[in-house]
């Protein structure tokens, strides 16, 4: 998915929404820029695309009626982005933002695409490209757990916004285990086991840090080889660096999604992504617990979007193939904490 594609449209001179796009337009000083269209893909609040000319904005918006929490509050997300503005990371630049409901931000539309190797199975990326993807993206992962925690809180703060209390290893346990806990019992196989386990050996807290929460190839856009913005920052927070590090980890490994991925050749090891992060500023040592932490997190999240299928909220057949995976990964999960290979 590349940030320039939209949806189809009848009309592309039309404003998906008029109201809002009136005034984003006042508040980047645009008037004549063009149409406000939906931006495929966008899945925090509302998201859209705005072209000025030579220039591109991504708007992402507070759903009309929905509280500014959670995935929906998208201003926080903007905080973020702006605290990291002159850090030398790529990050889309924050452009403009509001905070009458319904609040929304622009940030600029950077060039290129975001494909996740093993799981975008109709993109043809070439195994070589995305090796040197990844090994970009490791170092992307080790300077953004470098930032210092006193600049973020200044430049959040400034951006209107306040940083978060620490989340321990134990914190995000819970976090995921009330999603797993989501799902129904016969589509989450050896769950309980495995969350059993992971409650036995909660590994303690290091040094806190930015944590993006969701950092993989799939939500950094690149230009070639070359990261051009780390975008998907619906859960961001203060917490252990090694969270984001095990969450990376799960997509080298095609073989953890049976049915639904595919094993590309050649992609760098967690061990070898490890390495990679801590020459670039990472500083904890990964452990098979956060390994197996972060694909109990898989587990958990494409079990609930399973759910929603099924239960209707959100129709979308392909989740129908997710079972397999599903069970896979808690296995894996379970043989990690055994000792045993993943």
């Amino acid at each position: 998915m590349t940030q320039e594609t939209v949806s189809v449209h009848t009309d592309d001179t039309a404003d998906a929404d008029p109201v809002l796009a009136r005034r984003v337009r006042a508040a980047l000083g645009a008037p004549g820029a063009g149409a406000l269209r939906v931006l495929e893909g966008g899945r925090s609040g509302l998201t859209y695309v705005l072209h000025d000319g030579r220039s591109g904005h991504v708007v992402k918006a507070v759903p009309p009626g929905r509280p500014a929490r959670g995935r929906h509050d998208v201003l926080r997300q903007s905080h973020a982005l702006s605290a990291l503005a002159g850090s030398g990371l790529p990050v889309p630049a924050v452009t403009a933002r509001e905070s009458d409901v319904p609040a929304w931000f622009a940030m600029e539309l950077a060039e290129g695409d975001a494909v996740e190797p093993v799981l975008d199975v109709a993109t043809d990326l070439e195994p070589d490209l995305a090796w040197e993807r990844m090994v970009r993206a490791a170092r992307v992962l080790g300077a953004l757990h470098a930032v210092p925690l006193a600049r973020l809180a200044e430049g959040i703060r400034s951006a209107g916004g306040e940083l978060p209390a620490p989340a321990t290893p134990h914190d995000e346990l819970l976090r995921w285990q009330e999603t797993m806990h989501a799902v129904p019992a016969e589509l989450r196989p050896g769950s309980e086991e495995l969350l059993a386990a992971l409650h036995a050996d909660v590994p303690g807290p290091v040094a806190p840090v930015l944590v993006h929460g969701d950092f993989r190839l799939g939500n950094l856009l690149c230009s070639g080889p070359r990261p051009t913005a780390l975008v998907d920052w619906e859960i961001w927070g203060v917490g252990d660096p090694r969270v984001d590090l095990g969450w990376f980890g799960v997509f080298t490994d095609g073989a953890l999604f049976p049915g639904v991925g595919r094993v590309v050749p050649g992609l760098p090891s967690e061990d070898e992504l490890e390495e990679l992060y801590r020459a670039a500023g990472g500083t904890a040592p990964q452990t098979a617990w956060f390994r197996a932490l972060a694909r109990m997190k898989m587990a958990a999240i494409m079990g609930h979007n399973l759910r929603r299928h099924r239960e209707g909220r959100h129709h979308d057949p392909v989740q129908e193939q997710l079972p397999p995976t599903i069970a896979a990964l808690i296995g894996s999960a379970r043989g990690l904490l055994d000792g045993c290979a993943s």
